[in-house]
């Protein structure tokens, strides 16, 4: 019997029933990326258990003056609360996600109390319609910690991909205790940053496993030059890429220094602005493509000379781990990053610089590397173990191990 099968065949309810997962997810699955860890994880786990996905009930209440596009917010949300419970997913009609009818009020306790009570009601009564009783609960976003109390749930697993309480829009003391109380009721608190499991040993102790992210390996392999998008087609070479989402993580400066200090070659920026990008934007070999369907970022990745990962110098970078850094690696792609904790496992295979001057020379060092097969090859390696599948299995190990006890 193999690991995979081992967990499948524990985690699992009386009469050999599978208890299920319910996630409390950090992103909304209608408007947001879905290859995002919550999502990637759930959809694995979907195919031996039922799975209901609860998207983000958020950290804050939407403001002018505070929050970026506060009326989009506002009507996205309200959308996505419009389709109430699906299973979006053909192939995994297991695979459901619900967003449930919730007002963002945080930090008025009566008020929260109410409205964990209400989400709570709406979580337990689906997951009893899809014959959950006691399903694990894996929770991401540190809000979810007042409705987990008033649910019936098995194991409770604490996804800590980010500190919450850093987050500069939200309520940071009130996100702060949520994430206490968490980690102090977990059955088990699951890390994809080193930096940032040893920061809450105190607190966690041997209840932290380290899961680390994943990676579509079959989706980001190398496509050919006659795959790539038009658009991107016409960009000229050498090409210095980066996808993803465009927000207050990236260090525009950077990127602007870059596009200055390097005007022979085409900065290509693929992925959904959220804050103003115009320092960049107009800069001639500064190409914006643009949000582009998931589906396509490999052709586009693939297109790249070198990918970056220009990242601003934060506290919430500090404790994270992108996934945008195996996906670049699964494609074999040279890779120059800012610094931050967790990218030091990967220096073998990434170009880290500690400041812009090294930025720019590390990516003129990648440029004038003749592409390398070896090198390629030793990328993809190092990354070869690190499927979703895995993950998903070790997700579900812990699940097992925590309802069967020491």
């Amino acid at each position: 019997m193999t690991d995979e099968d081992h967990a499948a065949r524990n985690a699992t309810g009386e009469g050999g029933t599978s208890y299920g997962f319910v996630c409390f997810a950090a992103q909304d699955w209608w408007y947001h990326s879905q290859a995002h860890s919550d999502f990637q994880l759930m959809r694995h786990l979907a195919r031996r258990h039922p799975v209901l996905v609860v998207n983000s009930i958020g950290l804050r209440m939407p403001m002018p003056g505070r929050t970026t596009t506060p009326v989009r917010r506002v009507v996205r949300k309200v959308g996505s609360m419009a389709r109430a419970v699906r299973a979006p997913l053909p192939e995994l009609p297991d695979f459901h996600v619900m967003s449930p009818v919730s007002l963002p009020v945080y930090g008025r306790p009566r008020l929260t109390s109410l409205n964990a009570r209400a989400v709570a009601g709406q979580v337990s009564a689906v997951s009893r319609r899809l014959g959950m009783r006691r399903p694990a609960c894996v929770v991401t976003i540190p809000t979810a910690e007042p409705v987990v109390r008033h649910l019936a749930h098995g194991p409770l697993i604490v996804n800590r991909a980010d500190k919450h309480s850093l987050f500069p829009e939200a309520d940071q003391e009130v996100i702060e205790e949520h994430e206490r109380r968490l980690l102090g009721s977990a059955d088990t608190v699951v890390y994809a940053s080193h930096a940032l499991m040893a920061a809450d040993a105190p607190l966690v102790g041997a209840r932290a496993r380290f899961l680390d992210h994943g990676v579509d390996l079959e989706h980001f392999r190398r496509r050919t030059a006659a795959e790539e998008p038009a658009d991107l087609q016409a960009i000229p070479h050498p090409r210095i890429g980066f996808f993803g989402t465009l927000d207050a993580l990236v260090d525009y400066a950077l990127v602007e220094r870059v596009a200055r200090d390097i005007p022979e070659a085409s900065v290509v920026l693929v992925g959904p602005a959220t804050v103003d990008i115009s320092r960049v934007a107009g800069i001639p070999n500064v190409h914006v493509l643009g949000l582009r369907p998931y589906e396509d970022m490999p052709r586009y990745g693939s297109g790249f000379d070198v990918a970056i990962m220009p990242w601003a110098s934060t506290e919430w970078i500090h404790w994270c781990n992108p996934i945008k850094l195996k996906e670049y690696l699964a494609l074999g792609l040279p890779v120059v990053s800012t610094a931050y904790p967790e990218v030091d496992y990967y220096r073998e295979v990434v170009r880290v610089a500690g400041n812009p001057a090294e930025y720019v020379a590390e990516i003129r060092a990648a440029l004038s590397t003749l592409r390398d097969p070896a090198a390629e090859s030793a990328r993809r390696r190092r990354v070869a173990d690190d499927s979703w599948a895995g993950r998903a299995a070790l997700l579900e190990r812990f699940a097992a191990e925590a309802t069967l006890g020491p």
